[in-house]
């Protein structure tokens, strides 16, 4: 069983070998070449005449050499930009879902005459379950049939349970249509990476990443800024509708202009067509001799075994779901706090969520400028890139989350200024932006070939812990208040400081220890 790529050198180079596919295609069976020229196969005399089955069973289908204008990788940039926009797009309209309805909750209670005071958090912890699941069953699954039909499946379902959750007729209909979103979600937000690990090298990387992390990072801020405003006016129903339009085109758009870029897979098609062509058994170096049902288990489990026998998965995980679950619990009390602490309005109570939207901007910024030049500056110094100089920001970020803690609590305990504890939730957001982008690029360097896998168990914890640990802000707060209860976040956040050292200074060490690679 082949086991994950330690992720020092990406897989699309190692993919790029001196053969042929398109014009002047060349599949390598040990010594016997096939060439397929202008639609015409001819095989070198002792590939013809050869009996032994064993040539027949190694005639193994590659990329037309680096320059193979069929990967993905070769694209122009303008077609790889609109698929990594999309894809963006896609993640901002399902990551906003999960925030936006947060306003209009009270008017779904009094409308559906629910008096049970744990409903409310449900209503929104219950998409973030679906966020949770999906990763786990879906998500793998691109592995197996490619990114585009599980991408287009996800839309499709997305918006078909949004217009379901607009039109509910009781809390119950509400509830599982938002549980079916969420599962939903989680595609586009967990392939998106292995979409830009197809297309994008490894030098050029962190700006790509960067770029499309802004889909699902502003749109959980965007969200609530925008959904106190139309809860106000026009009513909880047209913060669904208006995603569900959003949905509706994008599943029109990513029909017309989405396309497959998992190199396994592309490379299966061409080996399907020349096995047709020719008759000869082509195949390709990722084929596994399984039947389907055992293939959907390996892709399935995968990411449960990244999560649990790769230390790194774990580590970077675990610090990515404390701050997911920090965010969230901001979300869920930032109505609250501005309500009753300064007296804002529904609608004024969503500018709250301007410093945490502003630092993620300017977290974008920053690792968006560094990760790649620094990338390059070690491979001249080193003479190869690694996944571990992608990290140092991460030190930075875990600074910065408990740093904004510590300032937005106690601002806000001692009701300063409005502008004093939005100021604090501006380094939460940027430090939650180094985080998640860090995190993520790592993951995608260090195991590119299953990249969505490893994004996917990521995600799911990240999903789990921002699911449960907000339901504890408001008890928390109310037992030791915003000062107090907001210290005891950024102490925890704080022990993450030496991990993240530890993974700068033995990152490499654990990543390529034979011990530490999951068999997938």
């Amino acid at each position: 069983m082949p086991t994950a790529p330690p992720g020092d050198v990406d897989y699309s180079a190692a993919l790029s070998q001196e053969t042929s596919l398109e014009s002047a295609d060349t599949i390598f069976a040990e010594k016997d070449i096939v060439h397929v020229e202008e639609g015409e196969v001819t095989l070198q005399d002792s590939a013809l005449e050869s009996d032994d089955p064993q040539d027949k069973d190694d005639l193994v289908v590659d990329w037309d050499g680096p320059n193979d204008p069929q990967n993905p990788m070769n694209w122009t940039t303008l077609r790889k930009w609109v698929i990594i926009g999309l894809i963006s797009l896609s993640s901002f309209n399902v990551s906003m879902v999960s925030t936006v309805f947060a306003p209009g909750v009270p008017q779904v209670l009094k409308e559906f005459n629910v008096h049970n005071p744990s409903i409310s958090s449900l209503m929104i912890s219950i998409y973030v379950m679906g966020s949770a699941l999906g990763p786990l069953v879906l998500t793998p699954l691109t592995e197996i049939s490619g990114r585009l039909p599980m991408t287009h499946l996800a839309n499709i379902l997305f918006a078909v349970a949004a217009v379901v959750c607009a039109a509910s007729v009781n809390i119950s209909m509400l509830i599982m249509a938002r549980f079916v979103m969420g599962i939903a979600s989680s595609v586009p937000v967990t392939v998106g990476g292995g979409f830009v690990a197809d297309m994008i090298p490894m030098e050029k990387r962190g700006t790509a990443m960067t770029i499309w992390t802004v889909g699902p990072l502003m749109g959980m801020v965007t969200g609530p800024i925008y959904g106190g405003y139309i809860v106000q006016n026009i009513g909880w129903r047209w913060t669904i509708w208006i995603e569900a339009i959003l949905g509706g085109i994008i599943v029109i758009a990513s029909l017309i202009f989405l396309r497959e870029t998992y190199a396994p897979t592309l490379l299966q098609r061409k080996a399907k067509r020349l096995q047709k062509e020719t008759g000869r058994p082509f195949r390709t170096q990722y084929d596994i001799d399984k039947k389907i049902g055992q293939i959907i288990w390996i892709s399935i489990s995968r990411p449960i075994k990244f999560l649990f026998l790769s230390p790194i998965v774990m580590i970077v995980s675990l610090y990515s779901s404390i701050t997911y679950s920090y965010m969230y619990t901001l979300f869920t009390t930032f109505t609250s706090v501005f309500e009753n602490v300064y007296g804002f309005t529904p609608g004024e109570a969503g500018l709250g969520y301007l410093g945490l939207g502003l630092g993620f901007c300017s977290g974008q910024i920053v690792v968006g400028y560094y990760s790649d030049r620094y990338l390059k500056k070690q491979e001249k110094i080193h003479g190869k890139m690694k996944p571990e100089d992608r990290l140092p920001p991460l030190v930075v970020g875990c600074i910065l989350v408990p740093i904004g803690l510590f300032w937005y609590g106690w601002a806000a305990e001692y009701r300063l200024h409005w502008i004093v504890p939005i100021a604090g939730t501006f380094f939460v957001g940027a430090g939650i932006f180094f985080v998640h982008l860090v995190t993520q690029v790592y993951l995608i360097d260090s195991y590119t070939l299953y990249a969505a896998s490893a994004v996917s168990a990521e995600l799911a914890l990240r999903c789990l812990f921002g699911a449960t640990i907000p339901l504890a802000g408001t008890p928390l707060y109310d037992a030791l208040g915003l000062g107090w209860g907001n210290n005891l976040l950024g102490f925890i956040a704080l022990l993450f400081v030496p991990a993240s050292l530890f993974l700068l200074k033995y990152g490499e060490r654990i990543r390529t220890n034979p011990k530490f690679q999951p068999q997938m």
